[in-house]
């Protein structure tokens, strides 16, 4: 057997998403903690091997729906570059490499990728054929592995992580839906593909990801306006970083509904200008949270 099919059906390139499990480190003001970075990073992992097994279960059981799919037909198993039983096999491993990993951590850790992969299941299984449940399953996906890099290190839990993790996932959910309805314009294959793009009509869609998008950017401002913020960071300079925050969020939606790329962790991974705003906005970050008192204080003696 292959290597490649085996590697494409893990899916590495989603990895990616899992990078918010590290994001505690920098609002939980331990960057220069070296142990936590370590923490963080293995918390990450362990969430890299479970999200690989939920895509190969994902994979085994849309086999025959992903032939509808433009890009999703060239996957291992629905082209039959990979049998089931190597894909079952190869899924177990990574359930296995998962909580070994995570019980690495602590127990809570293993308990929360158990409720994970539970919620991972039950969206194969049918909460992805009911509209609205299946976004919001998955932008609770996001939710729990932010949470997860919190308990991790042993930082609070805001509830800001909840308003403004879940209200940008669904944001993000309701763009792919978005660019798999333009990609696939027959109503049959659509149907066949994944059901509720019946129901995900364009003009519904646009009203749910605006909607998503503005709770996400209301959220934002108010938790950099919060008084817990301003008395944690010592500054309310988070809201300056609102038009690179709005670019990024303008930019998603426009590409998503557009059809220019697959998925979101396709745009995240090529699109040049949404890198640099991230890039950019990390950064301001940083800035702020462990420079921000001195940074506002400076400009103070500045202006009087």
């Amino acid at each position: 057997m292959q290597i490649r099919p085996i590697v494409q059906l893990a899916r590495p390139g989603h990895w990616i998403k899992n990078v918010v499990v590290l994001m505690p480190i920098i609002f939980g003001q331990q960057m220069r903690e070296i142990d936590a970075w370590v923490t963080a990073f293995v918390a990450a992992i362990a969430f890299c091997f479970a999200s690989s097994f939920a895509y190969i279960i994902n994979d085994i059981k849309d086999r025959q729906s992903d032939l509808a799919h433009p890009l999703k037909k060239d996957r291992p198993l629905a082209s039959g570059r990979i049998s089931i039983k190597a894909a079952i096999i190869e899924a177990l491993a990574f359930l296995l490499l998962a909580i070994v990993v995570a019980h690495k951590i602590s127990f809570i850790l293993v308990v929360m990728i158990l409720v994970y992969l539970l919620m991972q299941i039950s969206y194969t299984l049918f909460l992805k054929d009911r509209a609205l449940m299946d976004v919001i399953c998955i932008a609770l996906g996001f939710v729990l592995r932010t949470a997860a890099g919190a308990v991790a290190i042993k930082v609070v839990i805001s509830p800001w992580l909840f308003i403004c993790m879940f209200t940008i996932c669904l944001f993000m959910g309701f763009c792919k839906r978005y660019s798999e309805v333009a990609k696939i314009s027959d109503l049959a294959l659509a149907k066949s593909h994944r059901p509720t793009l019946i129901i995900y009509t364009p003009e519904l869609l646009t009203h749910l990801i605006t909607v998503s998008a503005g709770i996400a950017v209301t959220g934002f401002l108010l938790y950099g306006l919060s008084e817990r913020t301003v008395v944690i960071f010592g500054t309310n300079y988070f809201i300056y970083t609102l038009p690179i925050v709005v670019y990024a969020v303008f930019r998603f939606a426009m590409l998503s509904m557009n059809g220019v790329y697959a998925d979101p962790t396709a745009l995240i991974l090529r699109d040049r200008p949404f890198q640099a705003v991230t890039v950019l906005w990390v950064i301001s970050a940083l800035l702020i949270v462990y420079w921000g008192r001195d940074l506002q204080s400076l400009i103070q003696k500045l202006y009087y």
